[in-house]
């Protein structure tokens, strides 16, 4: 379902993030985000170029994307996590989006179900990330996958400013 996304998918994907964004209910109380600032265009064409933007389509049109990266950045290093791994032995999930008209239906839990098999076959130690506090739903799909919420940490977003972020992580091994 998932296929990695190609420098050529940019303009489509940036348009796929705008549209989620202004047509997701509750997108200010949930994911507070706002295209330009998170996420923005350099963003998701840094994931493209890096290899770590993916996306599902249906009848050529988007239903599904996210970047995933096989390492941790240093934010996670403070993290009290239940498995010990190097940070490439980590695979991180960022800006999981799901189009509106495809929410609540399963497709989040099969993406994320996906990127977890992926990380198998790449022989990580654990699936991590972070989200707003305030992201129910967020929470509730992880939770609900087993994944296990580590803490809390207050970082700065130029959507949001500081604000708090639960981290999660399912271990693999």
């Amino acid at each position: 379902m998932l296929k990695r996304a190609e420098y050529r998918d940019a303009l489509k994907i940036e348009n796929y993030y705008k549209y989620v964004i202004d047509n997701t209910e509750n997108m200010d109380k949930y994911g507070r985000w706002i295209y330009g600032q998170h996420p923005t265009d350099e963003m998701v064409e840094g994931y493209i170029i890096n290899g770590s933007m993916y996306f599902a389509e249906e009848d050529g049109i988007i239903t599904a994307a996210v970047a995933v990266t096989f390492f941790q950045d240093e934010d996670y290093h403070s993290v009290q996590w239940n498995v010990e791994a190097k940070d490439d032995e980590v695979a991180v999930i960022h800006i999981l989006c799901i189009n509106p008209k495809k929410q609540r239906c399963g497709l989040a839990k099969k993406i994320v179900n996906e990127i977890i098999d992926l990380a198998k076959i790449k022989r990580m130690k654990a699936v991590r990330l972070d989200a707003l506090c305030c992201n129910t739903p967020a929470h509730r799909l992880y939770e609900d996958l087993g994944f296990i919420n580590c803490g809390i940490q207050n970082w700065y977003a130029s959507n949001t400013g500081f604000i708090d972020f639960y981290l999660y992580e399912l271990v693999l091994e």
